[in-house]
């Protein structure tokens, strides 16, 4: 087949950041196949949590508010495949759709805006965000600080902090990055605060039983930064985190093996409990044993937000 007639439509949803990681998802395969850019369709969709930003996600249906449109037009045929940052895609997904591809994973780390580290944020500052993890890694660290709700987009945060809404707020750096705003903000160092699961990864997904689709989403998919983002899933699904679950977690690539640090948090930071563990591409019981071993040493504050008592 020509390369010149060839159309796969990529589904993704409209807003300035989910625009550029398809920009990305197209361009990377074009590479890889010798395609014209014409040859792929990018095709927006608004998605329901872009509708409703004046409350938290879990107040108003969790991530799949950001997927299920998506998922609807895949099942539907009107798509070929999805681009989605894979932080919001939930851990369960419908049987019918396979993650085909996994980018290259971009800089996980959180920028905070307002303040050049977490030192520096000023006594009894308002910290805007709405992500459980967040808060609760913010005020566990800074206990003198307060939490105000704040969603929205990149654009829609930065002007919000700009109109005084917050003191401080938090990005993450690869959405700034893909955005060309990389020099907003301060990165937090890695050893001082943990990232959200599969932060950073932008993830494609196609039918399950389109094996011209999953052929040619291969051919991208970057096995370090996928068997990574899925060990992260893997953590999330046996901890039963859902979007009042504070999760933070970074995994490496370490001699052939996934090296894992995760810690979950109380709502209002005041507990921590922290484990790494160390197991190979692929092995699902790695996540598993740590994930129980953060639960048996939580206490019943923290188990209650991942279902338990």
């Amino acid at each position: 087949m020509k390369a010149n007639i060839l159309k796969l439509r990529l589904g993704t949803r409209k807003s300035p950041l989910a625009m550029a990681q398809a920009h990305e998802a197209r361009a990377r395969l074009c590479k890889a196949h010798g395609w014209d850019e014409s040859a792929i369709e990018l095709v927006p969709v608004v998605a329901s949590g872009d509708k409703v930003q004046d409350r938290p996600l879990a107040e108003i249906g969790g991530k799949a508010l950001w997927t299920k449109e998506l998922d609807g037009w895949l099942a539907e045929g009107r798509i070929d495949a999805s681009v989605h940052s894979m932080k919001d895609v939930e851990t369960i997904r419908p049987d019918f759709l396979a993650i085909a591809a996994i980018l290259p994973r971009a800089d996980v780390r959180d920028v905070l805006l307002g303040a050049d580290s977490i030192a520096a944020i000023p006594h009894g500052a308002r910290i805007g965000t709405s992500a459980p993890r967040r808060a609760a890694q913010m005020l566990h660290n800074r206990p003198d600080c307060s939490i105000v709700s704040f969603r929205g987009n990149v654009a829609t945060r930065m002007a919000r902090l700009e109109a005084g809404e917050a003191d401080v707020t938090l990005l993450a750096a690869a959405g700034l990055e893909r955005l060309g705003q990389s020099s907003a903000g301060a990165p937090i160092p890695l050893d001082q605060w943990l990232p959200a699961p599969a932060q950073g990864a932008i993830g494609i997904e196609c039918r399950a039983d389109d094996t011209q689709t999953r052929e040619w989403l291969a051919a991208i998919d970057h096995a370090p930064s996928h068997d990574a983002v899925m060990a992260e899933r893997a953590l999330l699904e046996a901890l039963g985190g859902n979007c009042h679950s504070p999760i933070a977690v970074l995994t490496s690539v370490e001699d052939g093996e996934l090296a894992m640090q995760a810690a979950i948090f109380s709502a209002d930071g005041a507990e921590r409990v922290a484990g790494e563990a160390r197991f190979a591409p692929g092995d699902g019981y790695g996540p598993q044993g740590l994930a129980a071993d953060l639960l048996l040493r939580a206490s019943p504050a923290v188990k209650a937000l991942f279902g338990i008592g």
